[in-house]
């Protein structure tokens, strides 16, 4: 295995260990909550953070956490106030934050030698050694809130009518899952890009809900299948020379496909009987 002798590769695995373990905490209440367009459109938006870093020549990463959660909070605004058409308002942003990025670049001296497609789909095996840093710290508090605000998250992802009468802080509770969701995303998106970020959060937590139905139980198995997912599609990356994020997401697919499949098939085998 040659190439775990590389230290770019190295820190790819390890940048891949760390977000199997983040994206299903995150992908599951984002399925759960029917928010997964939401993802998209924060993926999309935190261009604009990235060129506006660009433009007034500002650490491009703190930009793009500030914008992030700036729209995250207005996501949710719009949440609650246009709950019959709410996914219009999102379109509408995640089209309207492209399109702003992709102004914002051409205005930036050189900003032809700037090539969006890093940022778009990323690249994993360019990851720096303080990527996987806050990366790690990013994982940690994400299991740390999972751990200790399980009980009053699982009963808002259900029931938010119930949670508002119990007295919990449902619009704040919302609100700080956005912002999580866009830190996430927006330290996510140098190594996977903004167009295929949110599949990557997405799709291990819809693989373990083929898988199981337990709450926990789907997690763990998110995260299991978020580590298969990232290495292998890692390894079939370096070998092939595709570029690794789009490689990922298409495991995850195929994935997907097979479990889907597989069920069925087991499913059809037992009304056979």
């Amino acid at each position: 295995m040659e190439m775990f002798f590389y230290g770019f590769m190295q820190r790819a695995f390890q940048a891949s260990l760390l977000i199997a373990v983040i994206a299903p905490i995150l992908g599951l209440f984002l399925i759960l909550r029917r928010q997964s367009l939401m993802a998209d459109t924060l993926s999309h938006v935190s261009l604009v953070g990235i060129a506006l870093g660009f433009l007034l020549n500002f650490n491009p990463t703190i930009m793009t956490l500030l914008v992030v959660i700036v729209v995250a909070v207005i996501l949710e605004y719009l949440r609650l106030e246009f709950k019959s058409y709410s996914e219009v308002s999102l379109a509408i942003l995640m089209s309207g934050g492209l399109a702003l990025a992709l102004v914002l670049m051409s205005l930036v001296d050189g900003g032809t030698n700037i090539s969006i497609d890093q940022f778009l789909f990323g690249s994993i095996v360019t990851i720096s050694s303080q990527q996987v840093l806050i990366l790690a710290v990013l994982c940690v508090l994400t299991v740390v809130m999972y751990l200790v605000f399980r009980k009053p998250m699982y009963v808002l992802t259900f029931d938010e009518d119930t949670a508002y009468t119990t007295g919990l802080p449902v619009r704040l509770m919302s609100v700080c899952f956005n912002v999580l969701v866009g830190v996430a995303i927006s330290v996510i998106m140098p190594i996977a890009g903004s167009l295929l970020v949110s599949a990557i959060l997405i799709l291990p937590a819809a693989i373990a809900m083929r898988l199981s139905k337990h709450f926990n139980t789907v997690i763990l198995v998110g995260m299991v299948i978020g580590v298969i997912g990232m290495l292998s599609g890692l390894s079939v990356s370096y070998y092939a020379g595709t570029p690794a994020g789009a490689t990922i997401a298409l495991v995850f697919i195929a994935l997907f496909i097979l479990t889907s499949a597989g069920k069925k098939l087991m499913s059809l085998a037992r009304t056979s009987k």
